[in-house]
């Protein structure tokens, strides 16, 4: 059986991100004083008493709403509800029980969901603020205090949550999945494809550019592998990066591609790559993340013959410091070669965790040198003595030789071009450190 998954919901701004950072004990949720900040559900582990268990931050709901954005949101926080093993119902104690709070709270009632109310912002300690007595009318069981600033009460809290956990719950479930992180511009569709390849409305899909801040996390089981797929908000340009919420979104997307096994760099068909394109497939490359790049939208575009090997030729020489990771045609609307990407996951995960022994790599590098001769300088000859691998994630050489000032890029460039002939390496940067005779390491 799966962990248990405890969900976190209530109205607009009573501090459900900040509560859900304090369980978790890290910032992943954006927490900003503003209402509808947090849009998707937002899953993170925790782990209380010997009990491991998912827990997920919601939007707020606005249980009556016709603004396009909190619709969604409402509908992401009734997904989570219905999916969760038990609720916590978070509420403000310094505005008291609104009209919203008893709406959300009937809300639950009829979903007949374990539920656990937590009364937030009691932020002094000692004396009880009388005023939490208010809430007993939202007919939810006893309130507990918490504050999701200093932690007060967060342990009462999980107390409470885990006396419902379903008693053959398998807690020490691991599993090694390939984290997949879907980045670049917006409105790119990345949120769709997340949503075609889960079958569900697991983000928000919308055509206001800027709907998804979050990074989210999606795990996904079929017949290729385990996965999880990381739906990121688009990367704009500095300058159109105004608002303080989206900066953490960038930040959060750059966050996403470290902590990622292979990133999907997705390109809108219509427009080809842009200048943010390359700054974003450049921020997988530097963090030396496999890559794959998806051409979405194909489905949109005329085809003639040959339009798709232009197309290839056109991408490959706009991102030609990418020219290891492999070009994919998708559209994530009609489902078109969606498949694939699983199998092209595995693959270049594959080829970034490739190992190769050290004989094997002198052999090509003994045989490199005899048809190309290493650079001469003034009478003096590069001499390379032996190459070693010293890593993977991406793969990582390190060379040792005479004089390093005789190890000119271009010589560099040829002899990882020759690494990839004979060993593949396709999808995956490599990272080759120069070394000099007698030089500490």
């Amino acid at each position: 059986m799966s962990k248990p998954l405890v969900a976190i919901v209530g109205r607009p701004n009573v501090g459900k991100s900040m509560l859900f950072n304090k369980l978790v004990g890290k910032r992943l949720s954006i927490v900003e004083d503003t209402p509808g900040v947090t849009r998707d559900r937002l899953y993170a582990e925790c782990e209380w008493c010997g009990h491991r268990f998912d827990i997920v931050d919601t939007g707020g709901i606005e249980p009556t709403t016709d603004n396009e954005i909190l619709l969604f949101m409402r509908e992401q926080a009734n997904i989570a509800i219905n999916s969760a093993d038990v609720i916590i119902l978070v509420t403000d104690v310094r505005t008291g029980v609104t009209a919203a709070d008893k709406d959300v709270a009937n809300m639950l009632l009829r979903s007949k969901k374990p539920t656990v109310l937590a009364v937030n912002k009691m932020d002094s300690t000692g004396r009880v603020d009388p005023a939490i007595y208010e809430f007993y009318e939202l007919g939810m069981g006893d309130p507990i205090a918490v504050s999701a600033v200093h932690g007060h009460g967060t342990g009462d809290l999980l107390d409470e949550c885990v006396k419902y956990f379903p008693e053959d719950c398998d807690v020490d479930e691991e599993d090694d999945r390939i984290k997949v992180a879907v980045i670049g511009k917006p409105n790119v569709g990345k949120s769709s494809l997340i949503n075609h390849i889960l079958g569900e409305k697991r983000v928000i899909v919308s055509n206001v550019a800027g709907t998804t801040r979050d990074a989210v996390d999606s795990e996904i089981d079929n017949k290729f592998g385990k996965y999880v797929f990381i739906d990121t908000a688009g990367i704009r340009r500095k300058s159109k990066v105004d608002e303080r919420v989206e900066k953490f979104s960038v930040m959060r997307a750059q966050m996403a591609i470290e902590r990622a096994d292979v990133c999907l760099i997705m390109i809108d068909a219509r427009e080809g790559v842009t200048e943010q394109d390359t700054k974003i497939a450049g921020l997988a490359h530097e963090a030396g993340k496999a890559s794959i790049i998806v051409v979405n939208k194909w489905d949109l575009i005329e085809k003639e013959t040959g339009t798709l090997e232009k197309m290839r030729k056109d991408v490959m020489r706009d991102l030609s410091f990418m020219s290891y990771a492999p070009v994919l045609f998708i559209s994530a609307v009609t489902g078109q070669r969606t498949d694939r990407i699983f199998e092209l996951v595995n693959f270049v995960n594959d080829q970034s965790n490739m190992r190769i022994t050290t004989g094997m790599l002198n052999s090509v590098l003994a045989d490199a040198q005899a048809r190309v001769q290493p650079p001469t300088d003034k009478g003096r000859r590069l001499k390379i003595y032996y190459m070693t691998q010293t890593g993977i994630k991406p793969p990582n050489f390190v060379v040792f030789c005479n004089t390093k000032e005789l190890f000119h890029f271009s010589y560099q460039r040829y002899l990882e071009n020759q690494i990839r002939a004979v060993f593949g390496l396709e999808g995956t940067p490599i990272r080759m450190v120069i070394r000099q005779k007698g030089e500490k390491e």
